[in-house]
């Protein structure tokens, strides 16, 4: 026996609204969308038709494709390729240089860059800066193909302000405070961002810079020991600066970067990168206070063995190259411990060895005197104009100067007392370069700091406050022989620098907005000229409906005076008569339905009344009450046409305005959909 319907059963109220579904589906659902695609069909039909095709607004969106095509992709690969190698390069030919690119602060947008900006306009900054610097990068790539690319720090903005799985992680309550806008966020940063999003964050990071690195190609140029890319040099937005710097945040940090103090060797130069951050609380005012070597130690003793370092990895290098192999490894043999010589390590060649020029990377520049000028190449200020007979810039110049001060967790320059220890404790230091103020500076130090030319390399970013982003291109030529001294011939200076910009989104937009203005302008002139010139129009005709069982139009009815006084013969003069003026009536009136109003000449013949009276329209009206014929005149003709002009004047403005947004809605949204799949897909 088959078991009935139970309510209560959710198996049971299951199949049935299954089944229910099914029927609807079955049923009116299909018709429905039957009904739909139909519909859809028809309209399309209707738009693939040649005058729409091939149509003025379908030739601007043309336009407009080149235009977003060229802003959004083919601008980058221009401006790279105008700073190729080979177009400032001064060396001997027939050499092969090492070719390195330096980054600094790509400082990718998050949370704390614009703490109350509303979604979407909050998600749409991340996806259109990130667009910027995977543009830049790819054809930074794709064009150059450098052997090595460097990083100078602040690869995020608001990297120290996400919590650490670690313990120990605090707001730091000594040190500058925060601006009153953080203060109010703080809370909520350490409550909603914690170690998943900074893991979220550095893939995002890692996808820009990392997955392109191999876009143009692994293979290195020739004499080259392969390609690499550096990017554990912590800024301020990483770790924070001084004595606010959190040692998880920074343990955090080089698990996934790598050693935050490093020397690395390419094209016969020593490249040492220095926390300097870290570094920078060890002059803190806060020293005495609080126990901060946790936080300087490992710099200091990086920098006590710097040399060392580099002069093994120099011997290492030219072991490579000239197939010679140095034991450094200690004799076997039994000594007495306090007779032992420590002083070095095994495969340490030892002072005077080979020492490659040296190259510092730090995220802080190094001290200046307040209102030292950086250069003519500075964008945000160009240099003060020299007075008559003047050969030197001005100096102080403080407009075009990097400003000397510091706030909550952030410091323009290093102390001068950090920035002359650097230069002695690293050694045959031959060039500085420096991130951090997003500009471009270029000078030389003083002799208390060698003497040294430092750059301070622009942002790669288009939100960092300067218009014109950029990135600086290194070309080192140093050929030396076994013992690693320079061969004869070799230049004295080793390398050679390059600025190259990358485009300037404001121009960008603003050519964006002005052939947006244009279009615009070209459509409106495109709809007033349609029914001027009787132009075929873009819109298309509103559709009355389908076809109808019931008629929708009356046929044309005759005047009573026909049926009351027609022959078989035709139509009398009095019957022609009145239809002609009832034919005038119908054009003017506004009331086509009743006969009264239809046939207003009507006729009737009294008692006594003439036959020619009735003839001409003339009825009873007239002999009794005075009132002549019922002739309706053209009104249009004796007031110069001005009902008609006013007619015709409403009909071209609705032709006109319907004309108008018709095309300017379909350039709009074909040009926001190609906007969005370029964005979309970076």
């Amino acid at each position: 026996m088959a078991r009935g319907f139970d309510r209560d059963s959710p198996a049971d109220v299951a199949k049935l609204q299954a089944r229910r579904a099914v029927a609807w589906l079955q049923g009116p659902g299909l018709r429905a969308a039957t009904a739909v695609a139909l519909a859809v069909a028809h309209q399309v039909r209707r738009n693939l038709v040649s005058r729409r095709l091939f149509s003025l607004p379908h030739a601007l969106v043309a336009i407009w494709v080149i235009i977003l095509f060229w802003g959004e992709r083919w601008v980058f690969d221009s401006k790279v390729e105008h700073c190729s190698w080979d177009h400032w390069e001064k060396w001997d030919k027939g050499t092969h240089p090492h070719r390195m690119v330096l980054l600094a602060d790509p400082q990718i947008i998050d949370p704390h860059s614009y703490p109350g900006r509303p979604w979407p306009l909050s998600t749409l900054t991340v996806t259109i800066t990130d667009n910027y610097l995977r543009r830049g990068y790819k054809a930074l790539q794709n064009q150059l193909h450098p052997d090595s690319v460097f990083f100078l720090g602040d690869l995020f903005d608001g990297g120290r302000e996400w919590k650490t799985r670690q313990q120990g992680f605090v707001d730091p309550k000594w040190g500058r405070e925060r601006s009153g806008e953080e203060k109010g966020w703080v809370n909520t940063w350490h409550r909603k961002y914690g170690e998943g999003f900074w893991v979220r964050e550095y893939q995002r990071f890692a996808e820009i810079f990392f997955d392109n690195f191999n876009l143009g190609g692994s293979v290195p140029g020739p004499y080259q020991r392969g390609r690499r890319l550096v990017a554990s040099l912590p800024g301020n937005h990483d770790l924070g600066f001084g004595a606010q710097v959190q040692i998880p945040v920074r343990n955090r940090f080089s698990a996934f970067f790598g050693d935050v103090n490093r020397v690395d060797v390419v094209g016969n130069h020593s490249i040492v990168s220095v926390d300097t951050v870290s570094l920078s609380a060890d002059t803190s005012e806060y020293r005495h206070s609080h126990d901060l070597e946790p936080i300087y130690g490992p710099v200091n003793e990086f920098l006590d063995e710097v040399q060392s370092t580099k002069r093994r990895l120099a011997m290492e290098e030219l072991k490579v190259w000239h197939d010679i192999d140095r034991d450094f490894r200690f004799k076997h043999k039994v000594e007495d411990l306090e007779a032992a010589d420590l002083t070095r390590s095994p495969r340490d060649p030892g002072a005077g060895h080979a020492d490659f020029p040296t190259i510092l990377l730090t995220h802080v520049p190094l001290y200046r005197d307040p209102g030292t000028p950086c250069g003519p190449m500075r964008e945000h200020w160009p240099p003060a104009k020299r007075p008559k007979g003047q050969t030197e810039p001005v100096n102080p110049d403080e407009r075009n100067a990097i400003t000397v001060a510091a706030g909550y967790q952030y410091q323009n320059v290093l102390n001068e007392e950090d920035s002359v220890k650097l230069i002695k404790s690293v050694g045959n230091v031959v060039h500085v370069f420096s991130g951090d103020d997003h500009d471009y500076c270029e000078l030389v130090h003083s002799e208390a700091k060698g003497g040294v030319r430092e750059i301070t390399v622009k942002s790669m970013s288009m939100a960092m406050g300067v218009p014109t982003p950029g990135f600086l291109m290194l070309s080192m030529y140093n050929p030396v022989d076994a013992a690693g001294r320079p061969m004869p011939g070799a230049p004295k200076q080793t390398l050679q620098t390059h600025l190259c910009l990358l485009p300037n989104q404001f121009h960008t937009y603003m050519r964006y907005i002005l052939f947006g203005f244009l279009s615009l302008g070209i459509l409106a002139v495109r709809a007033f000229l349609v029914p001027t010139l009787n132009l075929t129009p873009f819109a298309l005709e509103p559709e009355l409906g389908g076809p109808s069982i019931l008629p929708v139009f009356k046929d044309k009815a005759e005047p009573p005076e026909s049926r009351m006084h027609g022959s078989s013969h035709g139509m009398s003069s009095t019957s022609r008569l009145s239809a002609g003026a009832s034919t005038v009536s119908r054009s003017t009136s506004s009331s086509s339905n009743g006969s009264a109003a239809r046939w207003p000449a009507k006729k009737s013949v009294g008692k006594g009344g003439s036959r020619g009276g009735s003839r001409w329209g003339w009825g009873d009206d007239y002999s009794t009450n005075g009132r002549g014929p019922r002739i309706k005149l053209d009104t249009d003709f004796y007031d110069d046409g001005k009902q008609w002009k006013a007619g015709r004047g409403q009909q071209v403005v609705k032709i006109v305005t319907r004309e108008f947004w018709t095309t300017a809605w379909r350039v709009a949204w074909m040009v926001g959909l190609i906007w969005i799949q370029l964005t979309r897909r970076g």
